[in-house]
């Protein structure tokens, strides 16, 4: 009997700021072909509210079990939709991961900043990140053509969702996993290690940028397997 035949086959992709789903390309083609069956969420980014909800409707749809990935905004997006009755896992990929009744924002403090990562807000409150400094900031370990592709393919955040807070944080209930780049240049590393820390969970720290789930897509397949495979032994312990 295969892995997969003991574990979970469901895994759902949460894409962060500044993106869309197709930058989960490579994961998904990594994993369908083990066989899994793998959903990606599109964010309106428009608030928290409205991405749970999207996520959510995704979960919906799911025959199973599922393990939830998000990556960088996504973490928090999945530590509210987490709380879904078929979440069984989360995985956080270069993320968020704010408590219950704390806001992304207030990661951030008592933390480097950031420099590299540029964001211009436009005044309806919109926010992209400046295509001058995209690749240097976002994607430095993606080849030219791959950073270009998403600097222009960026979708806008509202930047109010990084004030909203999370109302019931899932990880405190489910087993987690995390995957950190060392090149990241949008959070500060001691960030997030410590976001992983308090949510004890398991940690692959691996060389590579923000763009993490693009650039060492094997790297953070192999986490997500070993979510499928273990995250409901963990949760019977947790």
């Amino acid at each position: 009997m295969s892995s997969i035949d003991q574990g979970i086959k469901n895994v759902v992709l949460v894409h962060g700021a500044f993106a869309d789903g197709s930058g989960w390309r490579n994961v998904y083609d990594n994993l369908t072909a083990r066989g899994y069956r793998v959903s990606i969420v599109q964010n309106p980014l428009t608030s928290l509210e409205d991405d749970v909800a999207a996520t959510r409707r995704v979960l919906d749809l799911q025959d199973g079990p599922a393990i939830l990935v998000g990556h960088s905004w996504g973490g928090t997006v999945i530590t509210e939709a987490g709380l879904h009755e078929k979440v069984a896992g989360l995985v956080y990929v270069a993320a968020l991961a704010p408590d219950s009744g704390e806001t992304s924002g207030q990661q951030y403090e008592g933390f480097a900043a950031t420099p590299e990562f540029v964001i211009d807000v436009g005044d309806d409150g919109y926010g992209f990140l400046n295509p001058e400094h995209f690749a240097s900031g976002f994607a430095a370990d993606a080849s030219a053509a791959d950073a270009a592709f998403l600097r222009d393919s960026q979708v806008p955040v509202n930047m109010a969702v990084f004030g909203a807070a999370v109302t019931s944080a899932a990880w405190r209930d489910k087993p987690s996993w995390a995957v950190v780049a060392t090149e990241d240049k949008a959070f500060d590393q001691a960030m997030l290690l410590h976001m992983a820390s308090r949510m004890g969970a398991k940690l692959t720290t691996v060389s590579g940028s923000h763009a993490v789930y693009l650039t060492q897509s094997a790297v953070v397949s192999d986490v997500i397997v070993d979510a499928t495979q273990n995250a409901l032994v963990s949760t019977a312990t947790h």
